[in-house]
């Protein structure tokens, strides 16, 4: 019989987790989830009734008076930069082009320069110009804005009630609160007094010594915990999360991509690692999933556990690469992170244009 020793131990403990609920390896986050794990995580990591039955602001809670002024501490400079694409419109013509309902639509993402969706136009401009003669007396002129912001070519917030699942959303409220006017809780104005807190940015680009990540290529944990060892710090309770995966260089240099099909982004088991750090929001240049998931049987787990299970709040489609280039020549990855939603009842996100301060 082979002496009891610390190795053949550890060897023992490994075989008992490996023997687990079908989680990968026996580690602690593990790579090869099932959609079971998936579904029992989403209880075990549950928010719901943390900060009541009544609660729609999820992990928007943890943005404390002590978080927002540890976050104003951090502006040093007042240099301040835009996370946002511009609007999606047209370069030339009429810019009242077609609904994405619609079809149609001549916007950069429909001739294939923003980030693959085909013809759908995600944005409108209608206005009516003054003719060329001067007028004695001040006039003015209108506009209508329109934007269809959900998808892959606007930067904007999933609340909450963006997703669904088994007939419930975010603290258990019924899917039956859906009406033609929106969302009935978990809307965007949990949000309304606006997102003001300490920002972290994970450059994973950098981290690799690439200019951009391949175009289905996974973020694991090991990744964030290594990029925080590198850029010296630790993401604490209430920080938002935003996570660089070099989408618009490679856009730049390769062409569109169609983040329906393939995208690189956060491997399921990072929500398990965000929930224990405590990030507010989490956010990306893409749309936080790998994809293809390597989950079967969930399309987008990142988002099914952030919105509906933690109630955490995310940020797709952001332009992350003037932020990479503001902290490396910093040698400073954290920064005030301040967003102004659009306070409109019923929405399950909206458009925004996060704004980095340092």
């Amino acid at each position: 019989m082979e002496p009891i020793t610390r190795r053949t131990m550890l060897a023992a403990a490994g075989c008992v987790a490996l023997s687990g609920q079908g989680v990968a390896e026996g580690t602690k986050y593990p790579r090869n989830l099932t959609k079971e794990d998936v579904d029992r995580w989403m209880t075990e990591f549950s928010n719901w009734g943390k900060w009541g039955k009544d609660d729609q602001a999820g992990t928007i809670n943890l943005i404390t008076p002590a978080k927002r002024k540890a976050a104003a501490a951090l502006v040093r400079e007042g240099v301040s930069v835009s996370m946002s694409l511009d609007a999606d419109l047209p370069k030339e013509g009429a810019t009242g082009g077609p609904l994405p309902s619609q079809g149609g639509g001549t916007s950069p993402a429909a001739r294939g320069q923003g980030g693959g969706m085909g013809n759908r136009a995600t944005w409108t401009l209608t206005s009516r110009p003054p003719g060329p003669e001067p007028r004695d007396l001040a006039a003015y002129v209108v506009d209508t804005i329109a934007v269809s912001y959900h998808g892959n070519n606007t930067t904007h917030l999933d609340a909450p009630s963006h997703l669904y699942y088994k007939g419930q959303i975010y603290n258990g409220y019924p899917q039956s609160g859906y009406t033609d006017r929106g969302a009935g809780k978990d809307d965007v104005l949990s949000m309304k007094n606006g997102i003001f807190t300490r920002g972290v940015l994970f450059d994973m680009p950098k981290w690799k010594g690439v200019s951009y990540l391949g175009d289905d290529e996974p973020i694991y944990v090991e990744d964030l915990e290594a990029w925080e060892k590198k850029a010296g710090f630790r993401v604490e309770p209430g920080d938002a999360v935003l996570v660089r995966t070099g989408r618009w260089v490679r856009v730049r240099e390769k062409g569109p991509l169609d983040l329906n099909r393939a995208t690189p982004g956060l491997y399921a088991s990072c929500v398990k690692w965000l929930r224990e750090r405590g990030a507010s929001i989490l956010g990306s240049d893409v749309v936080q999933d790998v994809r293809p998931s390597r989950v079967e049987g969930v399309n987008q787990p990142i988002h099914q556990m952030a919105l509906m299970s933690l109630g955490m709040p995310l940020i797709d489609n952001a332009d992350l690469e003037a932020l990479s280039e503001a902290a490396a020549q910093r040698r400073r990855w954290t920064y005030l992170l301040t967003m102004n939603p659009l306070r409109v009842p019923g929405a399950t996100g909206g458009p925004v244009n996060p704004i980095a301060t340092f």
